[in-house]
């Protein structure tokens, strides 16, 4: 807990969940339930939801970490719990690579456990965990990733400040989020498609729509580019950049543990 922050100002604090306000403290078993009710179909919305364009944006993520082939190198994917991000990395890394996958949410880690391919049997492990508290020692790792998670995180300075704690010198954060799209006309049509399509489409798939209107609130409620970025800084990070991709409905922020 950050140095000011007692837990009676977080019993009395609030936050958005979506568009409404919540108790600060309640924020995380909320998100919970959500991950909870999408877990089993949350690749198949994500192919549906961005016409298979996530599958792009990771990509762009793996490449622009570039693990190295010749070393040992130790990796945590954060909130990334069905291991789309985390097989991606080791298939790219060399045989020394070794990615935990950290999740909160304990039904999002079984379908990563469940698609782990037996290749990279004794390469990766996935481990229920909470970003904003890490359950590792100082300077752990050589690189820290958290594709569309952070925006789900109650306390985001808390985990980018855990995130700076246990990178090593010379580590490298990537962080890939749903940002504002900036280009004129596709920002209607991308807030009509999300706000509509998007919660119908869910609703068919998996059932109930209201988890994916909660997922486009939280987008929308996710701070700005400049905004974040200067939070990145305020944990310490270095050399701080971001690249938006699509038209701006995707932002990649990069930083580096100087």
């Amino acid at each position: 807990m950050q140095a000011g922050r007692t837990q009676g100002d977080d019993a009395a604090a609030e936050t958005h969940f979506g568009y409404t306000t919540v108790p600060l403290g309640e924020k995380q078993s909320m998100v919970d339930e959500v991950f909870h009710k999408v877990a089993n179909r949350y690749d198949l919305m994500n192919d549906l939801m961005s016409a298979g364009l996530h599958r792009a944006w990771k990509e762009a993520l793996v490449s622009t970490l570039r693990p190295p082939q010749l070393k040992p190198y130790r990796h945590l994917d954060v909130a990334g719990g069905t291991g789309d991000v985390a097989f991606r990395v080791l298939d790219a890394a060399g045989p020394q690579a070794h990615v935990t996958v950290l999740d909160i949410n304990a039904d999002m880690l079984a379908v990563g456990r469940e698609r782990a391919p037996a290749r990279l049997e004794g390469r990766i492990d996935f481990v229920e965990g909470n970003a904003e508290s890490l359950p590792y020692p100082d300077k752990s790792f050589d690189a820290y990733t958290i594709a569309f998670g952070i925006r789900n995180v109650p306390r985001i300075d808390l985990a980018l400040a855990e995130a700076y704690r246990v990178l090593k010198r010379g580590g490298r954060f990537l962080c890939l989020e749903f940002s504002h799209v900036d280009v004129p006309v596709l920002d209607r049509i991308y807030d009509a498609y999300s706000f509509t399509a998007v919660p119908a489409l869910g609703k068919v798939v998996t059932g109930d729509g209201e988890p994916y209107r909660y997922l486009v609130e939280s987008i929308r409620k996710f701070p700005r580019p400049a905004v974040f970025s200067a939070m990145i800084r305020e944990a310490g990070f270095g050399r701080v950049t971001d690249r938006p991709m699509s038209g701006g409905i995707v932002r990649l922020h990069s930083a580096w543990k100087l």
